[in-house]
């Protein structure tokens, strides 16, 4: 398990660092997705939270949810093409659970990818804390827009 600030980073999960989202794979071809607790302590407090609908089509780079928080307000964007099969109801209702439980009780969305090999490109294990210090660095989340 990666540490990364005061953020344990589980390692049964795929990250997509620049759009600091996190994938982890059900069993029957869909994977849950959610927002990376770093991701929400630099975004502030959850205030709303809007998903596509499912059934909804969505591409690679593009949003299959929309987050207002105190200090940002933006878009949950794909890693791959797919449809989001389920959202987060709960969420909906109580968005602060993106702060509060980002690996648990506050994921977003249930995807199915379009096609296999949408892991491509992102960081799992080992590889993980070396990235996201870089994103750090970089202070990449600074360009983070809707």
């Amino acid at each position: 398990m990666a540490r990364i600030g005061d953020h344990d980073f589980p390692d049964d999960r795929f990250y997509d660092v620049e759009n600091q989202v996190w994938y982890v794979p059900l069993g029957d071809g869909t994977l849950r997705a959610g927002f990376t607790p770093l991701s929400m302590t630099l975004a502030g407090d959850a205030l709303v939270f809007t998903p596509k609908p499912a059934g909804k089509p969505f591409w690679c780079g593009k949003w299959f949810a929309m987050v207002e928080c105190g200090k940002w307000i933006g878009a949950a964007r794909a890693a791959f093409d797919g449809t989001l099969a389920a959202s987060n109801e709960r969420l909906v209702a109580r968005p602060i659970l993106l702060n509060e439980d980002a690996f648990g009780e506050g994921w977003m969305a249930i995807l199915r990818p379009d096609e296999d090999g949408w892991d491509t490109g992102l960081v799992t294990g080992a590889d993980l804390e070396p990235r996201m210090r870089a994103w750090l660095e970089a202070e990449s989340y600074r360009d983070r827009d809707s």
